[in-house]
């Protein structure tokens, strides 16, 4: 089981955005036909809609999807780590995001400069929190960690990230 977070250790989102921790659910996202595995290159214009995610689990089982950006503005510079992208809790297991309940409307990435990581988060929650839950005040600045202590969502149950940097324009003649 460990094998499957090292990329997440090498990727550094175990320790700029998360503790470590076990994965104890499945989950699968995709941006079209295109399957995101951890560290995968995807072109933002790909992932101008939010992606398809589905979750393993049962339906009296509740899940909290967390999507940030550690990398704003710059890698070199992430002043406004992290930056959230979207935010749904209440889920039911073996379901997608767009049963539960969204806390913030999906933000497609938009990297200015550099190579981002792209990270969605799922926490299985021990009771309904929509109604507790509200959009944060700045996509900027937005702690992965701190939100889970403060709604007691744990550690994750399931995380996948991918990478994305700015697309050249297109010439135009």
């Amino acid at each position: 089981m460990a094998a499957s977070v090292d990329p997440l250790v090498v990727g550094r989102v175990i320790g700029d955005v998360l503790d470590m921790f076990i994965p104890t659910a499945n989950m699968s996202v995709y941006f079209g036909p295109k399957h995101i595995t951890n560290g995968c290159e995807i072109k933002p214009s790909t992932a101008v809609n939010p992606p398809k995610v589905n979750i393993s689990g049962h339906s009296d089982e509740l899940y909290t999807l967390v999507m940030t950006d550690p990398d704003a503005p710059s890698p070199s510079e992430p002043n406004m780590r992290e930056w959230v992208h979207w935010i749904v809790v209440d889920i039911p297991g073996g379901t997608n995001p767009s049963r539960g309940k969204e806390i913030l409307p999906y933000m497609e990435p938009r990297p200015p400069v550099g190579i981002h990581r792209y990270i969605l988060v799922l926490f299985r929650q021990n009771s309904p929190v929509g109604l507790m839950v509200q959009q944060p005040p700045s996509r900027a600045n937005f702690s992965t960690r701190m939100f889970a202590g403060h709604f007691d969502l744990g550690l994750p149950v399931a995380t996948v990230y991918f990478n994305a940097q700015k697309e050249p324009a297109s010439r135009r003649r």
